[in-house]
């Protein structure tokens, strides 16, 4: 009877030992929470498991305006009626600016007069339509060919109404332009991801990004990654981000050029983020500068796609 009871026992302690579930290893809620410099070969992180599940996409295969069901068009300027880093242009919802057409989503900056400035373009994003938090972004597009253009592809906190920039974080896929500074490479195809947060976060993250551009203004931080591709304007390329609660990832064609580790703190970024799409003309990013002669480029996008 003893024998009996013991060798129960001993099968009851082996399934409590062995009984881990799928469900653990896919929980996007768990992720290593320990110092980053303490992680060893012996110790591997725990990553978040992406099950590549289309959560939501506009494919851009109706042709006439923007979907108002996934978008908001931005056409009430802020900061006291100008627009954010000292841009050129002023964002409109007219057809001329953004259109659906041929399968791609155009974004069209002119030179026109209008509403006080000297051009016009347009600016989308989902906030309080779609709102996520972790998974895969990406964008195919072609970018517009004219020195002085500012694409983006880019994230903000959905919380940014309640705490502000850059407390609510930034996450930017693509940026392009700034290959007209003097202060980085004078290249056309040069194309950027960053991560911006606030200047009380990320303090031990921002020495374990080797070879990329960190800044600390006092205001925010940010960590920058440059790459040069080839043919930006005549030929579509894949922007993308992988967002776990570990590490974001930014991509080029399937090629990772910027990882940010999360490994001692996530805030901001285990949060709801919303998407926007916009192309500015000038402002800082370009130093102001618009190559002369300029009379309209355009951005287009041939779908965006969110993957959880």
């Amino acid at each position: 009877m003893n024998s009996y009871f013991r060798f129960l026992s001993f099968l009851v302690l082996l399934l409590i030992s062995c009984g881990g579930s799928k469900s653990d290893v896919n929980d996007p809620t768990l992720s290593n929470s320990g110092n980053y410099n303490n992680s060893t070969p012996n110790t591997p992180t725990q990553s978040y498991t992406f099950n590549n599940e289309l959560v939501w996409s506009d494919e851009f295969d109706q042709n006439g305006p923007v979907s108002q069901d996934k978008w908001n068009v931005e056409t009430i300027p802020p900061n006291n009626g100008s627009w954010w880093n000292g841009e050129l242009q002023f964002y409109t919802d007219k057809e001329d600016n953004i259109i659906v057409e041929e399968g791609l989503l155009k974004i069209t900056a002119k030179y026109e007069s209008y509403e006080g400035k000297n051009y016009t373009s347009a600016r989308i994003n989902t906030q309080d339509k779609f709102e996520f938090t972790y998974g895969r972004v990406e964008m195919r597009a072609k970018l517009p060919n004219w020195k002085g253009m500012w694409p983006a592809f880019w994230l903000l906190g959905a919380n940014i109404d309640e705490i502000g920039w850059p407390n609510c974080g930034e996450l930017d896929i693509l940026e392009h332009g700034d290959y007209v500074k003097d202060s980085t490479s004078n290249d056309p195809g040069l194309i950027s991801s960053a991560v911006h947060y606030g200047p009380q976060d990320y303090s031990r993250q921002t020495t374990n990004v080797p070879g990329k551009i960190f800044f600390d203004t006092g205001q925010e931080r940010f960590i920058r990654s440059e790459k040069i591709i080839e043919k930006p304007f005549e030929e579509y390329h894949v922007y993308s981000m992988q967002w776990a609660p570990d590490k974001i990832q930014f991509f080029i064609d399937e090629e990772m050029h910027l990882e940010f580790p999360m490994q001692s703190q996530h805030s901001p970024f285990d949060k709801p983020f919303f998407l926007l799409l916009n192309l500015a003309v000038g402002g800082h990013w370009t130093d102001g500068y618009v190559a002369p002669g300029f009379i309209e480029a355009t951005y287009e996008i041939d779908y965006v796609r969110v993957y959880q």
